[in-house]
């Protein structure tokens, strides 16, 4: 159970995929259609430029942006995190702690293949996760 790899974990996944020109108002409006909390955001080659959250729009909105206006490569996370369909649960969760969000796109080979978030892992992989990290504090 600890050792399940992404493409397990993604399997039969269909993320939700915006082009970079794309307003935040129609990716948060397709965010809540398909209760998704992200966008992988792409170009015209569909070649990953970057992921959108929530937490990206809240960021918008907070500086005064029209979210009818702003396209999503003005407010996207440019060149996320990404990991491979082989890399295991505990490795997206070690990056997700370490850089502090809760998304992951997972790429084979420049391809998207999906999109993790912390929602998707067991209490068995997080608690690995908690115990490693308690471990790292008492070493230090």
């Amino acid at each position: 159970m600890i050792n399940r790899r992404m493409a397990y974990i993604l399997r039969e996944q269909n993320p939700l995929i915006l082009q970079a020109t794309e307003t935040v108002s129609n990716a948060c409006k397709a965010m809540r259609e398909r209760h998704v909390g992200s966008v992988l955001v792409v170009d015209e080659r569909e070649h990953l430029l970057g992921i959108f959250t929530g937490r990206d729009a809240v960021k918008v909105l907070a500086k005064g942006g029209d979210a009818a206006n702003v396209p999503l490569d003005q407010a996207m996370t440019a060149h996320p995190v990404t990991l491979a369909p082989d890399q295991k649960a505990i490795d997206a969760l070690r990056a997700m702690s370490d850089g502090g969000f809760r998304h992951i796109p997972v790429l084979d080979r420049g391809r998207i293949v999906g999109v993790v978030s912390r929602a998707d892992f067991k209490g068995v992989e997080i608690d690995r996760l908690d115990e490693e990290e308690g471990l790292a504090e008492r070493i230090l």
